[in-house]
C-alpha cells in the first residue's frame, strides 16, 4: 500500500530537522540513532525514507522533539539526549510545539478516516464584504498602567486593552485571509451601534466587558461564564444542563499562582443583532485561555487539522460552541489541537445538542 500523504509529509519533516535544523551542525543518522537510544542507524533511516516510509513509534517521536527543541543537544562533544528536568523554559516550550507536530501528522497517518474528503473550511475567510469588528475589554485604571492614561505624554491606547496578545494574533490573522475587508479593533466602551451589524468577534470575558456579557445573554449557547469562589483570578464555564457542569483551571500549586492549564472557549453563531453576518467568541477562563482559543484557528501547524474536526463535527452548521483545554508550559499557552484525546472538554450545536 502506498504510503499516505501524511506518512510522506513525517517523513520529510524528520529528515530535515536532522539535516537542517541547525546549519551550523550536521547530524548523520548514526549519530541520531546513538543519541536517540542506541538503536540502530538504519530505523532512522527507514523513517526518513522519501517513498516509503516507516511509521515510528509514538515515545520515539517524542524524543526526537526533546533532541531538537535544543542546540545543547550537539554541543560539548558527540550528539546526546538531555534529560526533561535539564531544558530550560524556552526549551521545554519548543518542544512542546515539537512534539505536538510530530504526533499530530503520526496521528493522522494512524488515523485518515478522520479527514473528511473535502478540504477543510477556513473559519476566519469570508465570502462576503463585511465589515468585522474585534471587540476587546479596557482594563481598568488601577490595572491598566501610567502609559494608558491619556495624560501622560508617552499615552499609548493599546496600554488599556485587554487580550493585547490575543488581539494582535487574531487581527493579522483576519487581515490576511480578507485583504479587502475593513477589520477594525475596538475596546468596549467605545462601540458604536454600527459596529454591531456586522461581523463581531467578542475577545476575552465578560468582567471588564459589557457588550460581551450582553450579547452573550442574546445567544441560545448553553455555556455561560460565571463567578466562582474557587477561581479568584478569573470567571469559570459553566454548562445550562441537569447536572450543571463546571469547567475548572488546573494550577501547579496550592496557591493558585502557577497555571498548569486553562480553559478556553470558541464559539461562532449568527449574529443575534444582524443574522447574515456571524458572531464570533474566544474566551477563557484567564487570557492564556482566550490565546488558546484564538490559535486553535490561527497556528500555521494546527490550523487546517482543527479546521478538520470543526467541518467532521459540525459539517454545514453556522452555530459550534467548544470549551477545550490550554496546556500552559514555561507560562506560555500551548496551541489545543481539537483531535488530541481529552482537548475538547465539551462541544455543542443546535443540530447535535451538547456533549
Amino acid at each position: 500500500m502506498a504510503p499516505s500523504p501524511a506518512h510522506l509529509r513525517l517523513a520529510e519533516r524528520l529528515r530535515a530537522l536532522r539535516q537542517e535544523r541547525w546549519p551550523d551542525h550536521h547530524v548523520t543518522q548514526a549519530a541520531l540513532a546513538t543519541a536517540l537510544g542506541n538503536f540502530a542507524a538504519a530505523s532512522v533511516s527507514s523513517w526518513e525514507h522519501p517513498t516509503a516510509p516507516k511509521l515510528p513509534p509514538s515515545d520515539r517521536l517524542r524524543t526526537y522533539a526533546r533532541f531538537f527543541a535544543t542546540h545543547r543537544s550537539v554541543e560539548g562533544g558527540e550528539p546526546h539526549l538531555l534529560a526533561p528536568d535539564e531544558l530550560t523554559e524556552d526549551e521545554k516550550v519548543a518542544y512542546q510545539e515539537l512534539a505536538e507536530e510530530l504526533l499530530s501528522l503520526r496521528n493522522e497517518v494512524r488515523n485518515p478516516a478522520r479527514k473528511p474528503d473535502v478540504p477543510p473550511q477556513k473559519s476566519w475567510r469570508f465570502a462576503d464584504a463585511g465589515p468585522l469588528t474585534i471587540v476587546c475589554a479596557q482594563l481598568p485604571e488601577e490595572v491598566a498602567g501610567s502609559f494608558a492614561d491619556p495624560d501622560n505624554p508617552n499615552y499609548t491606547e493599546l496600554q488599556s486593552f485587554a487580550d493585547l496578545d490575543s488581539l494582535v494574533e487574531l487581527w493579522g490573522h483576519i487581515r490576511s485571509e480578507n485583504p479587502a475587508m475593513e477589520v477594525a479593533f475596538k475596546a468596549s466602551p467605545k462601540v458604536e451601534t454600527d459596529d454591531l451589524s456586522g461581523h463581531l468577534v467578542l475577545l476575552g470575558g465578560i468582567a471588564w466587558n459589557e457588550v460581551t456579557q450582553r450579547l452573550s445573554e442574546m445567544t441560545p449557547l448553553p455555556v455561560r461564564q460565571v463567578r466562582d469562589p474557587e477561581v479568584e483570578t478569573g470567571e469559570i464555564f459553566v454548562i445550562d444542563d441537569n447536572g450543571g457542569r463546571r469547567f475548572l483551571p488546573a494550577w501547579r500549586d496550592d496557591e493558585h499562582k502557577n497555571l498548569a492549564e486553562d480553559v478556553g472557549f470558541l464559539a461562532r453563531i449568527p449574529n443575534p443583532l444582524n443574522t447574515n453576518r456571524t458572531l464570533t467568541i474566544c474566551n477563557g477562563v484567564h487570557s492564556r485561555g482566550v490565546l488558546g482559543a484564538v490559535r486553535s484557528l490561527t497556528d500555521k501547524r494546527l490550523r487546517e487539522s482543527n479546521e478538520q474536526y470543526i467541518s467532521q463535527n459540525f459539517g454545514n452548521s453556522r452555530s459550534f460552541a467548544i470549551l477545550l483545554r490550554v496546556p500552559v508550559i514555561g507560562a506560555r499557552a500551548m496551541t489545543p489541537d481539537l483531535n488530541a484525546h481529552g482537548c475538547v472538554l465539551y462541544q455543542w450545536s443546535p443540530e447535535g445538542n451538547g456533549k
